[in-house]
Formats: structure tokens, C-alpha cells, sequence
């Protein structure tokens, strides 16, 4: 199992993390999640890569889309 690229303390005093879609179960999501909620639904190999575009980008809300239906957008603050 490999660990996060960035503390969660980083991830969470520069973005607040959207998600919307439908999970693996069905159900509808539009919430905001933290660092572990995130996790959860996409496993950390996969959030490491998100975070990392997200940090890398310039504006200020970055969106990534994945193809199981789920959207993840970070809005930096």
C-alpha cells in the first residue's frame, strides 16, 4: 500500500475537494469529502494523481473527471 504524496494537512488548507457522480454502489453523490472520504471512493494510487494535477494547476478549481462517472473538482482557497 503506498501513502499520499502530500500531507493531509496540505491537501486540506489548499483545496476543498467536490465530488459528484454516481459511486460503485449506485448511489448519487454531490457532497464535499476530505482526505480519507476521498480515498474511499477512489483508493490512494489514484488520488495521489489527481493531487498532483491539482496542485500543478494554475487556476483556481481544477476538475477531473474519471470514466466510473465520478467528478472530482478541487477549488483552491
Amino acid at each position: 500500500m503506498t501513502n499520499l504524496n502530500y500531507t493531509t494537512k496540505e491537501i486540506n488548507s489548499n483545496f476543498k475537494i467536490k465530488v459528484a457522480g454516481v459511486d460503485e454502489n449506485g448511489n448519487h453523490i454531490n457532497t464535499l469529502v476530505g482526505v480519507s472520504g476521498a480515498i474511499s471512493l477512489i483508493g490512494i494510487d489514484i488520488f495521489n494523481r489527481l493531487l498532483d494535477r491539482a496542485f500543478y494547476s494554475t487556476g483556481d478549481c481544477c476538475y477531473c473527471k474519471l470514466r466510473r462517472g465520478i467528478k472530482f473538482s478541487f477549488y483552491a482557497y
